[in-house]
């Protein structure tokens, strides 16, 4: 990641695993005190709960008081096969389940039990969470997506009814493309785009990370809170 600031090292973070589908997916949960709710990451193609610009994201959002939980969606072994087929990071279906099962066992957990969820989506990681927020319709309150690939959540954006901001990079234009057109298609229609100035796709340039992560804890703050949010209609900025 360049020129990008870090935030201190966090502090809380507690290693735990996910049951999902037969196999176990290692995470790392971070609670603050008083948290308003949560939000489960699903990364992109080949990365990890380790990628370093979803670690800076979670920082950002655990100083606004919102809970956090990366987790691998692929398990080691899968992770090791899929460096040389690269057909599992492409499995949508696959990954989407997977959250799910994940978001099932935040509502069980003792720490997270009873806290709003929310979902931030990578790349092709941001169409797992489009899919598993219309399969979770109760449960999932907001979704972000950076410099994702919500077209690859086919029809099932047409059934995400969680409020839905979509980042993208000035510099990633087809990618912006994909990204208005999913927006004229998701159910929500409090649903936003955002461009970012200057950012390409993986949001490398000096302060645009920076001002995802902003945009990102904004709209968790807001459609996290216990309070309902008055519906402002499809934007474009």
């Amino acid at each position: 990641m360049k020129n990008q600031k870090t935030t201190k090292k966090p502090t809380g973070d507690r290693n735990v695993t996910i049951g999902a589908g037969g196999v176990a997916l290692e995470g790392i949960l971070n609670v603050p005190p008083g948290a308003r709710g949560i939000v489960l990451f699903a990364h992109g193609s080949g990365s990890s709960r380790h990628s370093p610009r979803n670690r800076y994201v979670a920082g950002v959002l655990q100083e606004a008081g919102v809970a956090t939980l990366l987790f691998d969606l692929l398990t080691r072994e899968e992770g090791i096969r899929d460096e040389v087929t690269r057909e599992l990071r492409f499995d949508i279906r696959l990954l989407a389940k997977r959250l799910v099962d994940a978001t099932k066992w935040v509502g069980r957990d003792a720490a997270t039990r009873g806290l709003a969820i929310g979902y931030f989506g990578a790349s092709t990681g941001a169409a797992a969470a489009l899919i598993a927020a219309a399969e979770l319709p109760q449960m999932v309150k907001a979704v972000v997506s950076r410099g994702g690939r919500p077209d690859l959540a086919g029809e099932r954006l047409g059934a995400v009814h969680a409020p839905t901001l979509l980042i993208v990079g000035e510099n990633d234009e087809p990618v912006i493309g994909m990204n208005r057109e999913a927006l004229e298609r998701l159910a929500a229609h409090d649903s936003k785009l955002v461009i970012v100035a200057g950012a390409t796709h993986l949001f490398e340039e000096p302060g645009t990370l920076e001002e995802a992560a902003r945009l990102a804890a904004n709209w968790f703050t807001e459609h996290l809170a216990p309070a309902e949010q008055p519906s402002q209609g499809r934007r474009v900025a």
